[in-house]
Order: structure tokens, then sequence, then C-alpha cells
């Protein structure tokens, strides 16, 4: 259904309804509120915190570099610059920061500039005709669908800066523990190396014992027994080695054929993290504001919805000119204007616009319980990491304690065999002994690594001290 009134009296009443509506705010659907989410008052694993709300435009710091390890920032520096993953959420926040723009260009008018030009000819005559025109349309955001429409969009664009810094994160968190685990790699190497030389040694000593007469065959063979199974430890961390580095290669842009790392001494340094830490770093969760900021979306989407039920109003405005040529075009006294309004409002659609209401409330309700989920997951995330690194610290402590055990252990068999008070199966127990302590130690030093990082991936990014 479309009404048309005249022009100056149109105008005058469309201008009054937008004016009055405008002013009154007469933007259909909910108002937006931050949906609730199931909220512990105390960590379960470490004191009290406080309510999440998002912040992720806070500032997380470049927290590896309290490791001191100047391989490592370089190598970070390097993933904001050229990793994949990172340069395609940024597009994706481009791309939504554009629709913004364009959802709010609707918001003015659309002016457009039109000309032709034509000539006749008849057996009697011939004429020319030039013709130039300019016209406006406008649609009055009435019922705030528009306005709603770019708040969306807004919301979307915030939700996708969000995902930019949990991209950020999460290859900053992988490229952390890579380059741990290939250092701790590079440990292991070492100790396998230190070992090897060690059971060179010992088999030196156990054929020169039986080229004596002292020692029995089998003893030689259990000696190169253990120096082979070590070698061949040794070798299959050359692999892992590789694999680690074709994936810190990858992380920051690069071919891994392109990339080396050479190997370096390793220090399993943790960054130690205060039992008071602010509980405000959970605000910081980029992966919470993006879920929140998806739920104003889907909001706003309810309100576009519902304004189906309303009448669409429209302003166009016209002004035209001809003559037979151009030059006459500004000067000859014919011209054509026009004001007009217009409201088409849909009668019947067989509930098509209930559906399409109903579909976005379901659709709210859905990222809603995301949000929920989102939040949840990321306090078991907290929680998990917390426990992680207060049990393998303890660990730590009697992994030593074993590790020094076991070294003692091994010395002495070896100065009681020589001396004829033990077997030589003794001497082989306690080496395999003392090299699985020494490896487990190594791994556990690296796991304390790993965990920290897991959990400032946890708390939403890196802290500065005082804040």
């Amino acid at each position: 259904m479309r009404l048309s009134l005249p022009p100056f009296k149109s105008m005058t009443i469309a201008v009054a309804i937008a004016l009055a509506c405008m002013a009154s705010g007469c933007a259909i659907g909910p108002q937006y509120q931050t949906p609730s989410a199931p909220i512990s008052q105390t960590y379960k694993e470490s004191g009290a915190w406080i309510s999440a709300t998002p912040s992720d435009a806070q500032e997380r710091g470049a927290w590896w570099t309290v490791l001191n390890d100047s391989q490592l920032n370089q190598l970070m520096s390097a993933v904001d610059v050229s990793n994949q993953n990172i340069a395609a959420a940024y597009a994706a926040y481009k791309q939504a920061r554009a629709l913004v723009d364009q959802q709010r260009s609707a918001l003015f008018p659309v002016v457009s500039l039109t000309g032709s030009g034509g000539r006749s000819a008849s057996t009697s005559n011939t004429a020319n005709n030039v013709q130039l025109s300019i016209g406006s349309t406008w649609e009055p955001d009435v019922w705030g669908r528009l306005g709603r429409s770019v708040d969306g969009a807004s919301a979307s664009a915030q939700a996708s800066a969000a995902d930019l810094a949990a991209a950020r994160l999460s290859v900053q968190g992988e490229l952390a523990v890579n380059y741990f685990s290939l250092r701790q790699t590079d440990a292991q190497r070492k100790l396998l190396a230190d070992t090897i030389t060690g059971y060179q040694r010992v088999l030196q000593i156990t054929q020169n014992r039986y080229a004596a007469g002292i020692a029995v065959k089998t003893d030689v063979l259990q000696a190169q027994t253990q120096l082979a199974n070590a070698q061949a430890d040794a070798v299959g961390l050359e692999r892992s080695r590789a694999q680690l580095e074709h994936a810190i290669a990858v992380l920051i842009g690069k071919a891994p054929g392109d990339f080396t790392l050479a190997p370096a001494n390793w220090q399993p340094t943790v960054l130690t993290i205060p039992p008071g830490m602010p509980s405000t770093l959970l605000q910081r969760r980029p992966d919470i504001a993006a879920a929140e900021r998806r739920v104003a979306a889907a909001n706003e989407q309810i309100g576009i919805a519902q304004s189906a039920f309303f009448p669409n109003l429209g302003l166009n405005a016209s002004y035209g000119t001809s003559a037979s040529n151009v030059a006459d075009l500004f000067s000859v006294p014919t011209s054509v204007w026009s004001l007009g309004l217009s409201a088409a409002q849909t009668v019947f659609n067989a509930g098509a616009t209930n559906a399409k209401v109903a579909s976005a409330q379901a659709a709210y309700d859905e990222v809603v319980a995301r949000y929920r989920q989102t939040v949840l997951a990321a306090f078991q995330q907290v929680e998990d990491q917390l426990a992680a690194t207060r049990v393998l610290a303890q660990q730590e402590e009697l992994r030593q304690q074993a590790s020094k055990a076991a070294n003692e252990a091994q010395k002495q068999m070896q100065n009681r065999y020589q001396a004829g008070q033990v077997s030589y199966t003794e001497v082989v127990t306690a080496q395999a002994t003392a090299l699985s302590a020494q490896r487990a130690l190594v791994q556990l030093q690296a796991d304390r690594q790993v965990a920290t990082v897991s959990l400032i991936q946890a708390l939403g990014g890196g802290w500065r001290v005082g804040r």
C-alpha cells in the first residue's frame, strides 16, 4: 500500500513524523543488557576474584620479555608482522569496520545526478533534446531499523577486534610453547650426549675388564646395549626438534626450508605469578569480549526483525530542466521539480514477519548460551592452570631429589662394580634409573613453563607489575 499526498504537505508530514519519532526514541525492539553468567565468588585453586567484564582493549604487555630470552623476543616480534592467522583475523576486522561504514551510510540521503541527450528527425523537422536532473531519496529512521543495523554492525566489528586479539594471543602462546619445547629438546640432547660419553667410558672399562679375564662377555654386551639405546634416543630427538623448528617457522610466516634455529642453552625459567594477582585480568579475555559483543549484535537483529511490523517511509525530491542544447539548460524557464512521501506496509505475508522475529530471538538465545559457556570455559581453564602450576612446582622439588639420589646411586654402583662387589646388571639398572630421573626432571621443568604460558593465556594475556 502506498500513499500519495501533495508535495509540500507530504514533505511537512514526513519531516514531522521523522523528527517526532527520533526525538521520542521510537526504536523498535528490546533494549540491550549484558546477559548474566554463572559466576563463582572465589577461585577454588587460588583466592578471591571479582565478576568478569569484557575489556579486551586493555594492553596485555609483552609478558615473554620477563624471561630475558633475546631469541624468543625476536621471534615474537615477527608474529604480528608475518603470521597468516593474525593477518586473516586483521582482514576480517577491517571487513567488519567497512560494514559499519556501509550501514551508517544508509542514515543519510542518496543524491543522484542524471543527464541525457538525444536528436530526433522527421521529414519536416529535426530537433535536439538535452535533459539534466538531480534527485534525492531518504528513508527516515523512524522505527530505529537503520540505527540498529549500525549498532549491530558496530558490535560485530568489536567482536572481530576481540577475535583479532584472541588470534594474536593464541599464536603468541603457541610460539612460546613450541620454543620452550625446542629448547627443552636441546637440553635433552645435551643430557644424552653427556650420558653417551659416560656410557662409552664404561663400555671401555668393561671391555678392558673382559680382556683381563675379570668380567664376563655378558657385561660387555649389556654395556653395548645400554650405549646403543642411548644413541637411538638421541637420534629420535632430532626428529622432534626438526618438527618443532618447522612449526616455529610457520608461526612467524616463513617456509620451514628457509628457517633455522641454532641450538642454545636452555634456561628453565618459570614466571612467578603471585597469589594476589589482580582478578581483573579475567576481564581481558578476548574470547569473552567477542562472545558478549555477538550477543549485542544478535539483540539488534531482534529489533530489525520487529521493525517489519511497521510501514517503511521514504522522502524523495527531484529537480530537472531540459533544452534543445547544453548552453540553454540553465537559462530556459522550463524546469520540473517534485517532492514526495511514500509509505509501504506489508498487509499479508503468511506469518513470515513473525517467523523472522522468532528466528532472531532464537539466534539471540543461542549466542547468550555460547557466551555463558565461554565464561564457564574460561573459569575452568584458569582453575586448571592454577592447579597445574601449583602441582608441578611441588613435583619439581621431588624430581630434583630423585635425580640427585639416582646419580649418586649410579656412581656408587660403578665404583662397586670396578671393585668386583656387584654384577654389571646392577650397574645397568642404576644407569637407566639415573638417566630416566634426569630426563623426567628436564621434562617437568618444561611442563612448568608451558603451564605458566597456558595460565597467562587463560587470564587473557600478560600484565605489568603494579597494575
